[in-house]
């Protein structure tokens, strides 16, 4: 009995001397978990990194690029799939420099171009995060596998050396706090230019561009500069805050596609003193006016309608008998848009003029919302659109000549009446996106160098058989 009464005496000081261990360990990292948490969420990293009904951070989720699909990854504390055996060093390099344990180099569907500005505390605090408050999954997803000459991963130090910012971030003395913070966040964290800012032939940020729109996938990132008519200088700050926290500017935009997952996994989630930062610093970015834009994306259109006519004898319909843009609107839209397209008294459902999906001279964010529809949810509500590309939860399919005469037919009475949608604009869309010649024109420089390198090894070989029969 004393010998067992000793053994339990020593269990229960091994015991409380690990839990004492493990409590005054986490003090620290318990503020480091929590700031990491937030910062992920900032980052927006669950959006990519979470395949639709798979296990959160476990990767897999396929995203659509001009060159082909990229697999996001693993990035659970795994040991086996995922970060568990990085380093807090190698982690920071992956994150600001897109370099893999194995040295391998990430593509910049990873937005580390951005995260290169990260700071060492905020890199240390997402590291704790990441191990030691994410659930571990052990499973492989998809591996990405883009075609010749893409595949070679090599190819991205050249395209680092070129583009890659390695400065870190420097707050400037003659702006406020909060502008440098929102600075900091924007090009970090949010990565806001990674759609925002137009590609060069190499994929790259144009940074003589930056905030003036860009394409991603199926969707058009919008300018977002403060020009009055060509981006958002008409926007006052509280409509710009409420527009990050909840996805909708009553009578201007409504956030979709890309943007309604940033609202949706992490802009709702920041702070009102972050979110006012972010404001302030995207309404300072300096004026880049496309001299196309007469006037705001956000004041075409009038409430009309053409059920009048569609309840007379005649109707509209076409000699074909196919039906009119009028007809595919009251058949397909006009239940929520109501009739004369003015929105749902309390704005749930938008108002189609003053809209910026149709105000804008790029129809692609109206072709992809008939197409794609809308599901944006937030802690106090539910943005939700049915598409009609004929998916399984869509409620009806449309053709591409019924997405052509229904966009044509909202833009001529709700939007901008100089645009038009084409068949063309529609199954680009449809496919996920334009794609890019850069594979093509890759591939004839490949063939070229090596031909080039055959053609000089040939000489090579002539010129010496010259000198040897010469000297024979």
């Amino acid at each position: 009995m004393p010998k067992l009464r000793r053994v339990l005496c020593c269990l229960l000081i091994a015991v409380a001397s690990n839990t004492w261990s493990a409590h005054s360990h986490a003090g620290e990292p318990d503020q480091l978990i929590q700031r990491g948490e937030y910062l992920a969420k900032a980052a927006d990293c669950g959006a990519c990194h979470t395949a639709p009904g798979g296990k959160p951070f476990a990767g897999g989720l396929a995203i659509s690029s001009p060159v082909g699909t990229i697999y996001s990854t693993n990035i659970t504390p795994s040991v086996n799939y995922g970060l568990g055996r990085y380093t807090e060093e190698q982690f920071a390099r992956a994150l600001r420099r897109g370099i893999r344990s194995d040295g391998a180099n990430l593509y910049p569907a990873m937005p580390y171009t951005s995260y290169s500005i990260f700071t060492d505390a905020d890199v240390q605090a997402l590291y704790s995060y990441f191990m030691h408050a994410v659930v571990a999954v052990d499973a492989a997803g998809p591996s990405t596998d883009l075609p010749f000459p893409m595949n070679i991963r090599a190819s991205m130090m050249g395209w680092n050396l070129l583009f890659l910012n390695k400065k870190p971030f420097e707050s400037d003395p003659q702006q406020s706090e909060a502008r440098n913070r929102g600075r900091y966040l924007v090009e970090g964290a949010t990565h806001c230019s990674a759609c925002h800012t137009p590609r060069g032939f190499l994929m790259q940020e144009q940074s003589n561009q930056a905030f003036a729109g860009g394409q991603v996938g199926a969707w058009y990132a919008p300018n977002i500069t403060s020009d009055i008519d060509s981006g958002i200088g008409s926007w006052n700050q509280d409509e710009l805050v409420k527009f990050l926290r909840g996805g909708d500017a009553l009578g201007k935009a409504q956030a979709a596609g890309s943007m309604g997952e940033a609202v949706e996994h992490s802009f709702q989630y920041l702070t009102d003193a972050d979110l006012n930062a972010i404001a302030t610093f995207v309404r300072t970015v300096p004026a880049i006016h496309d001299p196309a834009d007469q006037s705001s994306r956000f004041t075409f259109g009038t409430a009309s309608s053409d059920l009048g006519v569609l309840r007379g004898r005649t109707g509209i319909r076409n000699d074909s008998g196919d039906p009119t843009g009028g007809e595919l609107f009251q058949a397909n839209c006009a239940s929520c848009h109501a009739p004369f397209g003015q929105g749902s008294k309390d704005g749930y459902y938008p108002s189609l003029f003053s809209n910026s999906a149709l105000g804008s001279r790029n129809p692609n964010n109206l072709i992809a919302a008939i197409l794609n529809g809308v599901n944006r949810t937030t802690s106090k509500s539910q943005a939700y659109m049915p598409g009609f590309a004929g998916g399984p939860h869509d409620l009806a399919a449309l053709s591409d000549q019924e997405v052509v005469l229904l966009g044509n037919y909202l833009l001529e009475r709700y939007g901008h009446p100089g645009i038009s949608v084409t068949a063309k604009q529609v199954a680009e869309v449809r496919r996920g996106g334009p794609s890019s010649s850069l594979v093509t024109l890759a591939r004839l420089g490949v063939a070229s160098a090596v031909g080039a390198a055959a053609l000089i090894v040939a000489l090579i070989v002539m010129r010496a058989r010259k000198r040897n029969i010469r000297i024979a």
